[in-house]
């Protein structure tokens, strides 16, 4: 059996002190990362975390502007992998709110002892693989390097936040934010004029909170979007006892539906039942919390066709319901996608923010943000005067935050060029030219930390095989991810994800290749290849 490196270090004389090596480097310390850490950990492997925030959490560090909490069950959502844990925390509230998934993931920090192998304030500014030591070194913004045999990039699926090129940006004398990078301290919004620009799952979520405490609101809307009702709700101490013995039931269900969330879709088609049985169900999935209305649905609802659309005019007259302008309504009804091609974003009183005497909607479809003035904000109709911006904009959705680390694999091939056309990976976790690099952030889909345990599992069993086979290094074979990316365009092109222009195919950012961003398989069938994979000696992988 080989040895792990262990973490030792070399003297340099490049003036930043010594190299340090290690079995393994993480890259993130949120949901992902601190299981990868965990995970490497229990493995025997030496390794370092590096995160360029100043605490745990990733997404649950940045994204602190007001209103940000889970849409899939907080029970869903923690780790699986210590019944202590489990049985230890109790979630607050049906849905988490970001405080308090930060303050857990604290918790399963210091529970762990994981941050003593976590370097913070530390902002990853390349990754270069060294073909005759076979391994990766990473190099810090402020200079210094560390090598490691294995590199696990965990920043993230949203790590990457976008803010459009407006003209005039920097000119504007007011306050202006990405909710990404939502200060520590808040932003004060009590009676100032604000703009939101931007109304997905970020927005929805932030101007429904806002529109409390603001003197004036203006959103600047481009994509109406399918909203439904989160419906949250505290736990009390009853249902925290039944929560806690349902765990393994709770799991088994995750495991086993397509984007491992807590529903499973009704087997029979809308189609096929009348007009008044499917209204019934679609009238009883509405009262119900979360993502049921969508997961728990019909299963072809989930596929282009009738019954999506049938679903869709559905959703589109509740809307209609809720707000009283029918102007405004017919504004926010999406009419451009289809239900469930974008991801759906769940909300508490969204809609009745536009009965509010002091919020506008302005359509910039209608009528573009021509740029930023150091007032506010100009469209082509109209000078809107602010005193806050905020840019809910999205993200560089998956490959965003890997191009950003600057990867360079072997032959100096860089992995922006290498992604250019879109991501070219072996089941989303590998790369060919890339040796013993596993990007985990482009691999998962659907409930992350469900996602993330499974596929790190992968990894470490992976690297564990490599260590005891006395293997350096290993990467997919050309014609195996040629393959890979061919399954990802044809099979990705027949589903909901790949018919509208959203983060799922890259359409949000301008320049940015379309293609599917993740598999269009469900998490079942990923395990399912990746255990496959494996038990056929790494098919599709040069070991050497």
């Amino acid at each position: 059996m080989a040895d792990s490196l262990k973490e030792t270090t070399v003297p340099t004389s490049g003036g930043h002190g010594e190299i340090k090596e290690f079995d393994a480097i993480i890259i993130g310390s949120g949901v992902t990362g601190l299981y990868s850490l965990y995970r490497m950990r229990q493995l025997g492997f030496s390794v370092r975390a590096f995160d360029d925030a100043s605490g745990v959490g990733g997404t649950w560090y940045w994204n602190r502007y007001p209103g940000c909490r889970f849409d899939s069950e907080s029970y869903s959502y923690g780790y699986s992998f210590s019944e202590e844990l489990l049985q230890e925390w109790d979630w607050k509230e049906h849905y988490s709110a970001q405080p308090e998934t930060e303050r857990y993931l604290n918790y399963v920090a210091d529970k762990f002892d994981l941050r003593r192998d976590i370097q913070f304030n530390s902002r990853v500014v390349s990754a270069t693989y060294n073909e005759v030591g076979s391994f990766w070194e990473i190099c810090l913004a402020d200079g210094s390097r560390s090598h490691g045999r294995f590199l696990i990039t965990s920043v993230g699926s949203f790590s990457a936040g976008y803010v459009p090129d407006f003209e005039g940006i920097d000119s504007f004398r007011g306050t202006s934010c990405h909710t990404r990078a939502w200060p520590k301290e808040g932003v004060d919004l009590a009676g100032k004029r604000v703009g939101v620009i931007g109304t997905g799952a970020t927005g929805v979520q932030l101007i429904t909170e806002i529109a409390k405490e603001v003197a004036h609101l203006t959103v600047f809307q481009r994509t109406a979007n399918y909203c439904a009702p989160l419906r949250n709700g505290l736990i009390d101490a009853e249902t925290q006892k039944q929560i806690k013995a349902s765990y393994p039931e709770i799991f088994r269900v995750c495991m086993e539906t397509p984007g491992s969330f807590m529903h499973e879709p009704d087997k029979r088609s809308a189609m096929d039942v009348s007009q008044e049985e499917r209204l019934e169900q679609y009238e009883r999935l509405w009262t119900e919390p979360g993502f049921k209305k969508w997961l728990s649905n019909f299963y072809d609802v989930m596929v282009p066709g009738k019954a999506n659309e049938d679903y869709a005019e559905f959703v589109r007259n509740k809307i209609r319901e809720r707000v009283h302008d029918p102007v405004v309504a017919e504004m926010l009804v999406p009419k451009d996608h289809m239900f469930g091609s974008k991801r759906l974003p769940c909300e508490s009183g969204y809609y009745e923010v536009y009965n509010q005497d002091n919020v506008l909607l302005v359509d910039v479809r209608e009528a573009p943000i021509e740029r930023i003035t150091p007032n506010g904000i100009k469209t082509r109709d109209e000078e809107y005067e602010l005193d806050v911006i905020i840019y809910a904009t999205g993200f560089d959705a998956i490959t965003g935050g890997l191009i950003n680390l600057n990867i360079t694999g072997q032959n100096g091939v860089r992995l922006k060029d290498k992604f250019a056309d879109g991501p070219r990976t072996y089941m989303g976790i590998t790369s060919a030219g890339f040796p013993n690099l596993f990007t985990v952030n482009a691999a998962s889909v659907g409930n992350f930390v469900r996602a993330a345990e499974s596929l790190i599992d992968w990894v470490g069993e992976t690297m564990s095989y490599l260590r005891d086979n006395d293997f350096k290094r290993i990467a997919p074979t050309v014609e195996a991810e040629d393959a890979w990316v061919k399954h990802v365009n044809e099979d990705g092109a027949n589903i909901l994800r790949t018919q509208a222009n959203s983060w799922f195919v890259g359409a949000n950012i301008p320049g940015k290749a379309r293609a599917l961003l993740t598999s269009p398989d469900t998490a079942p069938a990923m395990r399912a290849k990746r255990a496959e994979v494996a038990a056929n000696g790494y098919e599709g992988f040069i070991l050497e």
